[in-house]
């Protein structure tokens, strides 16, 4: 590659860069049905809409490109500070205080997905979030509640309906915050931590019962 095809290289990762920011804001602000690209346009300081144009195709194409920023940012965090943990019980209160901890550190990003997840409609008609994505959200914690169970640390209980139940009391922080934006997340993710925990541990007759079942 040429000094000057670098340089281009550069400059177009920098515009989608720019585009995808505007959009996030755009959205967050205004919500997703009122996202044009005149108005991610203004937002980004483009001198016109078909510079959005010549990096996405449509507006189909520049929210999957937005989600799958986010989601990809998203993961980098939680691995980031789940890594550390040893032990189901450890990695589930990892997990519940950074995932808080990522949407109190980018509500405004997060404000953006959920009003995509609501409003955007895939060019079949569709919703742009659905039932397998569902189960892809909740898998890790999953993962850690059926790890828990199999070493004893956790009681007896469907982990779907658990898994589930942890994440939504997570997702639903973003639109919380319009309306409480002083709520502290540090403390909202400790009362998580203490309440998933108290419903998800085993007695120590349980934890018994199976540290004997293993021998």
């Amino acid at each position: 590659m040429g000094v000057n095809e670098r340089a281009e290289s550069v400059t177009s990762t920098a515009r989608r860069a720019q585009i995808l920011a505007a959009t996030v804001e755009t959205i967050a602000e205004l919500g997703y049905g009122q996202a044009t690209f005149a108005r991610i346009s203004e937002r980004a300081g483009l001198s016109s809409t078909r510079l959005i144009s010549y990096h996405f195709a449509g507006k189909s194409e520049l929210i999957a490109a937005l989600v799958e920023e986010v989601y990809a940012d998203i993961t980098r965090h939680m691995t980031e500070r789940t890594r550390a943990a040893t032990g189901p019980r450890e990695t589930l209160h990892a997990y519940i205080r950074a995932l808080v901890g990522y949407i109190a550190e980018h509500p405004t990003r997060m404000r953006a997905l959920m009003s995509v997840f609501l409003d955007h409609r895939a060019e079949d008609g569709g919703r742009s979030y659905n039932g397998g994505d569902e189960r892809a959200a909740v898998d890790p914690v999953r993962q850690a509640l059926a790890d828990g169970q199999r070493a004893g640390e956790f009681r007896v209980f469907d982990t779907f309906v658990m898994a589930t139940t942890i994440q939504r009391s997570i997702d639903g922080l973003p639109f919380l915050l319009r309306s409480d934006p002083d709520l502290d997340l540090a403390a909202y993710a400790e009362e998580l931590v203490e309440l998933f925990d108290q419903a998800t541990r085993a007695t120590r007759a349980e934890a018994g019962a199976e540290t004997g079942a293993g021998r």
